[in-house]
Parts: C-alpha cells; structure tokens; sequence
C-alpha cells in the first residue's frame, strides 16, 4: 500500500475479548493528555464488511455486494479504506486535541489480518483476563447460559437455524469468543509492537501498569500520576464499553477470583471444555485450572477442545454468511438464494420460471445436507464428551461453596 504514513494519525488498537477488562484499560489510558480512547468505534469492522448490506436493502443486496466489488477492484482497496479510517481517526484527535487514538473494540479477533494490512505499522496492546473469569462475567452481566454449550443437542439446533436462515441464540457468539478468539488473540502475542498486559496485574497494580503501557507507547508515563476512576462520564454519552465502571470509585482486585464463586462445577467444566487445559497453562492460569479441578472438574482432553471449535467456527462461519461454511461444501444456501433474488430482478431472468426453480430446489437439497452435517458434527461432539475420561478425578459434580 502507497501512502505517506508520516500524514496518518497515530492509532493504536487495544485488542481483548468482550468482558475481559477493555473499558477499564481504556478508560485508564484516557487520562493521559496526549491519548484519546472514546467508546468502542467498531470502525474496522464495519470497513472490512464494506459492500454488504442487509437482504432488504431495496436496491437489491447483491447487486450493491457485486458492484461495489467490481468497482473497487480496478483500485487499491486498502488505500482507499485506509484514507477513510484516517480521516476518522484524525477528526477525532483534533476535536479532543491529542495525539494519539485507541480504539478499543470487542471482536477486532475476527478482522486481524485486515488490520495488519490496513496499519502494519500501528502498535497494539493485547489485554488478557483468566478466561474463568471471563465466563463469569459474561453469565453475571449479559446472562450468557454457560450450561447451553455442554448441550450437543442445544449446538446443534443453532446449527440448524442458521443453516434455515433462522435468528441463533445470542450466546452463540458470546461463547464464540471464548471457543475462538481466546487462541486466536493467544498466537498474537508475539506480534512485533504489540504490549500484553494482563487484566489481573492491572488491577492489583494499576499505577505501574499504565505507566508501562504508556512508556511503551512512546509517552511520559508521568503524565498520569495516579491511575483513577475519576472522569469517565463521557461514557454516559455512550450506549457501549462495559457501565459498571461508571459506578467504581476505585480499583481493586477483588474481580480476580469472584469467578470461583460465581460458577458452579458444572460451569466450571464447560470453561474448560470449551477453551482447553493446554490454552489455560500457556497463557498463564495454571493456579486457577489446579482450583477447578479440586472442585471436581477433569481435564478432558484436546479432542473435545478441537470439536467445539469446529462447531463454533461453523456456526460463527453461517453467522458471517461464508459460503461452504459446513465442511467446505462449495456453495452455500444464501447463495442459492441470491441467485433467485437476481432472477426476480433481472427481467430476462424473471421470464424462464425452471431458473427459479431449480435454484429452489438446489437449495433445498442443500440445507437437508447441511441439516444432516451439523446433526453429525454435534453427534461428534457427543461423543467426544462421552468418550473423555479426563486426566484427573475429583468430587461429583456439584455446586461447591
């Protein structure tokens, strides 16, 4: 990509699951007087999907899909988004008058390749949470049902919704982040300019690691003299970032093992299941996978790990409208249905009525196969949770106290 990046504003991305502690971090790094870190733009999302529009968009949403395609493909796309995100950014940072933008945004997981083309040169700070905890937070604050994913059946029927065109549960992609963002966002810490900074040091010792941070970022770490709570009404504007920190005075450390009592064994399990014993020890919380399994969970086992995420990237996959989303099929059923979309559009089409209907009944032949794939994932699943041992015995399962 040609551009002069000495005219680009500084951005910095601040990258971490939903629920892991972002807002704080943010809202922390803000009061420096050369940084600015509004509430989760989503910026970068929205320019990586740039073409794609709802299906009752009335000017026929593939036709805007094909057409912007083709028009941007006699260009460099990325310069073109790039000078639109800059424009962005930079107004931002003269409004504010700072220096540099963060944008923290859950779910950047899913676009950093379209970062890394878009801002190669961008720094990124990489915040982890003890994925326990995170789970905890997700069942407490947006009441995400933990037990629905040890469910084989339960995965399965949101399978097959998507694969009907049919709305699927919200906690499909809550979990989604846990089951595919956490290994993802885990082999991007090596990443060169990217600071990891995890959640549980923070809050024990705030001071010292935004101070870390922002030295690392090329600024007077002294501009902050105290990390505080203080100022963050300028979320109140907002319908987005986490709203329990408008309610703190201060930072404490008591969030860092309310999971265990927040979750039951049963729960407990599932975290495990769902984000695996190896994942747990690399990235540091070893201490907590050895308390869960005093309370009576086991270690199942790298198969049931790997089959949960094939079944979460599936259905992330149909969430996202991939096509060949189940096992690599090679045309998908939003597909099929464009094309009768496009014949009721096109006029010449529109005339020869066994178009329509042999692309009806293409699609109709292929959500019975997809119905009967996802069916046979989750059998897998079943049996992979059935078949487990676990490396290590404990108590029945059970609530502990």
């Amino acid at each position: 990509m040609s551009r002069n990046l000495n005219q680009s504003p500084a951005v910095c991305f601040l990258l971490g699951l939903p629920r892991s502690g972002t807002t704080l971090l943010a809202h922390l790094l803000q009061q420096h007087p050369d940084i600015m870190a509004p509430p989760e733009p989503w910026l970068m999302l929205a320019l990586e999907a740039f073409g794609t529009v709802d299906h009752r968009h009335p000017a026929g949403t593939t036709l805007i899909q094909a057409a912007t395609s083709e028009f941007l493909g006699r260009i460099d796309r990325n310069i073109v988004t790039r000078a639109f995100a800059d424009a962005a950014y930079g107004q931002y940072l003269a409004a504010a008058g700072k220096r540099t933008f963060i944008d923290k945004t859950p779910r950047y997981w899913t676009v950093l390749d379209f970062l890394e083309s878009l801002y190669p040169e961008a720094p990124q700070i990489l915040l982890m949470r003890n994925p326990y905890a995170i789970a905890a937070s997700l069942k407490s604050t947006w009441g995400v049902p933990l037990l629905s994913a040890s469910c084989p059946s339960a995965v399965a029927a949101c399978l097959a919704n998507l694969v009907l065109g049919q709305p699927a549960p919200a906690f499909v992609s809550s979990l989604a982040d846990l089951v595919l963002g956490l290994p993802t966002l885990a082999a991007h810490r090596a990443r060169h300019q990217t600071q990891v900074v995890q959640y549980e040091l923070l809050v024990a010792h705030p001071d010292e690691e935004i101070r870390r941070v922002i030295d690392g970022l090329g600024y007077d770490p002294t501009g902050i003299t105290s990390a505080t709570m203080e100022q963050a009404d300028y979320l109140r504007s907002s319908t987005f970032g986490d709203r329990k920190i408008l309610d703190k005075k201060t930072i404490d450390d008591r969030s860092i093992q309310a999971w265990q009592t927040e979750l039951s064994i049963e729960e407990m399990q599932v975290v495990t299941d769902l984000v695996g014993a190896e994942l747990l020890i690399e990235l540091g919380y070893e201490q907590d996978l050895r308390y869960a399994q005093q309370a009576g969970i086991v270690d199942r086992g790298r198969e049931v790990t790997e089959e949960y995420r094939k079944l979460f990237r599936t259905c992330w996959d149909l969430l996202s409208g991939k096509e060949g989303a189940l096992f690599g099929l090679s045309t998908h059923p939003g597909k099929l249905n464009s094309i009768v979309r496009q014949a009721g559009e096109s006029s010449s089409l529109a005339s020869d009525p066994t178009i329509i209907q042999e692309a009806q009944r293409l699609a109709e032949s292929e959500r019975e196969e997809n119905l009967r794939l996802a069916n046979s994932m989750a059998a897998r699943l079943e049996q992979a949770l059935t078949g487990s041992t676990g490396r290590s015995s404990g108590a029945p399962a059970g609530r502990h106290s």
